[in-house]
């Protein structure tokens, strides 16, 4: 017979210590997927007419081959 006081333990998943630990990583992953969609869907650079293209607040010339393809 195991006649022990020592309260059995909990699984890790049901402990608050393991949540907390892995919470402030997981929400830095999260804001991190999402800036980098908002990046690319809002602000990716977008032709201003053809054989311009926007590139931050520079506007560039793009040559004939490039336009091409």
């Amino acid at each position: 017979m195991n006649t022990s006081n020592q309260p059995a333990s909990k699984p890790w998943f049901k402990q608050l210590w393991p949540w907390l630990l892995i919470s402030g990583p997981a929400v830095a992953a999260i804001g991190c997927i999402v800036t980098i969609y908002l990046a690319f869907t809002l602000y990716a650079d977008k032709p201003v007419r053809d054989g311009v293209v926007k590139r931050g607040l520079k506007v560039e010339q793009v040559k004939v081959e490039q336009v091409a393809k």
